[in-house]
C-alpha cells in the first residue's frame, strides 16, 4: 500500500501528463472552489452504462493508447 503523500504526488503526475499544467492547475482549481461529490459524480457519469460496457469501453480505449 503506498502513502497519502505518494498517492497526491502520483495524481498530480497524471493530471499534468494528461491535461497539462495549466489545465491541470485550472482543474484542481475547479475541485476546490465548489463542493464535491464523488460518489455523486461518479454514478451520473455514465447513466444507463452497465459495470460491463463502462469495463469493456476503458479496456478498448487502454488497447488504442498502446498503439
Amino acid at each position: 500500500m503506498i502513502t497519502d503523500t505518494e498517492i497526491k504526488k502520483k495524481g498530480i503526475k497524471a493530471l499534468i501528463s494528461e491535461l497539462g499544467e495549466v489545465q491541470a492547475e485550472r482543474f484542481i482549481s475547479l475541485i476546490m472552489r465548489e463542493p464535491f461529490d464523488y460518489t455523486k459524480w461518479q454514478k451520473e457519469l455514465w447513466p444507463g452504462k452497465s459495470v460491463e460496457e463502462i469495463s469493456n469501453a476503458a479496456t478498448q480505449s487502454r488497447g488504442r493508447e498502446n498503439l
